[in-house]
């Protein structure tokens, strides 16, 4: 059966494949084995432009163009050559060796120096350089860009319904009021912060060998200060270097940005759930789309889908991003296999975070505040301006303040505005105090909300 967005199993890769479209040049099989060719060029590169690799002299400005070149235009059909070699070898990097001596073969400079493709590596020298190029080069191509995008909506929200007044509910519970706009610059906060964490994140990378300690290297050239050499050339892919390893990178930097993505993920669950009970209480109602259908059978239902979407694929992204922050960091003395097939998860678990974040950017663009709704639940529950008032009368020294108001209204819905304003008359405080708690309203009970909202 041919692979189509019909046939295929993960639907990643079918129903939802031109939403997370970006992502395959990162992380699918043919990313990985460019990532591959493009990592054995430039360590091919950084050998011969080494003084002390004496039997590999510079390359001329041609050969280096043909390498780059055959890194730049490294096409699916080439790809697909370096998996019929891995049909021979059933090794994956060795496939990619043996493709690239292939494919300089016709070039005589580069045809001498082909013992030096791959020189004194191990697979994961190369894999984990690939990886770390894989995430570095995502996160600032695809997926931070797509989290401002939420950032920047979330922040016109902010500003634009920063005087609106809400209803505010802690426990479920009528509470004290806030605006529609300060409790949207909460979640803008969290996120700046989670950005930015997610952003610093350094991913490490390392070039040193069977078991990282550049035995291989050492045997062939004593004289050369490889772990400098490494760091030099780790550095100038844009990543960490890392001097301390087994086998294999420990993966800790991976873990840690994992961490970091569920994070972000694990805010903006929050915000699908809370927006989803909003749209519940009508406080926001969504915009309607010509053409689309809320329900097969109730004709009158527009439902909060994209919320839904962004909330269901948040929880799966976090179960492989945890998986992924707690395992990739495990493996058995100086390397076991598990770690191969668990990388090969990452494309998995940022499409379904790319996927969430496209609901979730998507449902946001349909808000609509219901300024009629916000009003009526505020003007049924008078029973809010109980702290003001008691929190005015423990200024004045008035005894029993929170008691005489938790008798007045606790467990009394209903209570009206005239005999709140009795209670007030009767109060032992200046006349100018009462005068302002006589004109408190649920809705202008509101704090310093609407200017924090519109300072986020």
């Amino acid at each position: 059966m041919q692979v189509t967005n019909l046939t295929a199993v993960s639907a990643i890769d079918g129903r939802y494949r031109q939403k997370v479209a970006a992502l395959a040049d990162h992380f699918s099989e043919f990313a990985l084995i460019r990532y591959r060719v493009r990592v054995e060029i430039e360590w091919l590169k950084a050998l011969a432009a080494h003084p002390g690799i004496t039997e590999l002299p510079p390359f001329t400005p041609a050969a280096v163009q043909l390498l780059d070149t055959c890194a730049r235009t490294f096409s699916v059909a080439d790809a697909e050559g370096v998996k019929a070699i891995e049909g021979r070898t059933n090794h994956d990097v060795k496939a990619v060796e043996y493709w690239l001596r292939d494919r300089v073969a016709s070039d005589s400079e580069l045809a001498a120096a082909n013992q030096f493709i791959h020189f004194a590596c191990t697979s994961e020298d190369i894999n984990n350089l690939c990886y770390a190029l894989m995430l570095s080069e995502s996160r600032t191509q695809v997926l931070l860009p797509a989290l401002d995008a939420i950032l920047t909506r979330l922040t016109e929200l902010a500003h634009q319904l920063s005087d609106v007044p809400m209803l505010a509910r802690t426990h479920g519970q009528a509470a004290s009021p806030t605006t529609l706009g300060k409790e949207v610059a909460n979640v803008v906060a969290r996120l700046r912060r989670a950005r930015e964490r997610l952003a610093a994140v350094p991913v490490p990378g390392k070039i040193n060998g069977a078991v990282g300690n550049y035995n291989a290297h050492v045997s062939a050239y004593p004289a050369v200060d490889w772990p400098e050499f490494a760091r030099v050339f780790v550095e100038a892919l844009g990543l960490e270097f890392n001097a301390y390893t087994t086998q294999i990178e420990p993966h800790d930097g991976i873990a840690e940005l994992c961490d970091a993505y569920a994070r972000v993920n694990t805010i903006l669950l929050d915000l699908a759930r809370d927006v989803w009970g909003y749209v519940s209480l009508d406080y926001f109602r969504q915009k309607l789309k010509a053409g689309e259908v809320g329900s097969s059978t109730m004709p009158h239902k527009v439902n909060p889908i994209d919320f839904e979407n962004s909330e269901g694929n948040l929880g799966v992204a976090n179960a492989l991003l945890h998986h992924l922050s707690t395992k990739l960091p495990v493996s058995r003395w100086q390397r076991d296999l598990t770690d191969s097939t668990v990388l090969r998860t990452l494309g998995t678990a940022l499409g379904h975070t790319l996927l969430a974040w496209d609901s979730c950017l998507k449902g946001l663009a349909k808000l609509e505040a219901n300024p009629q709704r916000l009003d009526a639940d505020l003007d049924v529950n008078w029973e809010v301006l109980a702290e003001p008032i008691q929190t005015v009368m423990r200024r004045f020294g008035i005894p029993d303040a929170y008691e005489q108001l938790k008798a007045l209204t606790r467990g009394k819905r209903g209570l009206t505005r005239e005999a709140l304003r009795e209670f007030i008359a009767s109060l032992p405080i200046p006349e100018p105090e009462k005068k302002a708690l006589a004109a408190l309203e649920p809705r202008s009970y509101t704090g310093l909300a609407a200017r924090l909202a519109r300072d986020v």
